[in-house]
C-alpha cells in the first residue's frame, strides 16, 4: 500500500484484500497515519493562533471555501467520493477552528 505522501502525486492503485482481518489491519494503519497528520496540522493551527493578532480573524470563510475546493478537487483526481472527503474536512475544519480559538484565548491570558 502506498503511503499518504505518495498519493499526492499518484492516482490510487491499492491492493485487493482477501479477508476482513486484512481490511481492518489496513484501516488501522491508515488511521495511525491520519492521526499523525492531524497532529501535524494542529501544530500549524497553534502557529496560526500565535501569529494572528485578532481573534475575529480565526474563522476565515474565504480560506474555508478554498480548503474545501482543494480537497474536493483532490478527491475527484484520486477517484474517491468527494462528498465523503468534503464532509470529513468540514468536521476537521470546525474542530480546528475551535482548537485555534482556544489556543488564541490561552495566549491572551
Amino acid at each position: 500500500m502506498k503511503p499518504a505522501a505518495a498519493l499526492a502525486d499518484d492516482s490510487l492503485a491499492l491492493p485487493r484484500c482477501t479477508d476482513m482481518q486484512e481490511v481492518r489491519a489496513a484501516i488501522d494503519a491508515i488511521d495511525r497515519r491520519m492521526v499523525a497528520l492531524i497532529a501535524e496540522r494542529l501544530h500549524y493551527i497553534d502557529e496560526a493562533a500565535r501569529i494572528k493578532g485578532d481573534r475575529d480573524t480565526v474563522r476565515d470563510e474565504a480560506r474555508i471555501a478554498d480548503v474545501l475546493d482543494k480537497t474536493r478537487a483532490e478527491a475527484v483526481r484520486l477517484g474517491c467520493d468527494p462528498e465523503v472527503v468534503v464532509g470529513a474536512y468540514k468536521g476537521l475544519i470546525e474542530a480546528s477552528i475551535a482548537h485555534e480559538l482556544a489556543a488564541f484565548d490561552a495566549k491572551s491570558r
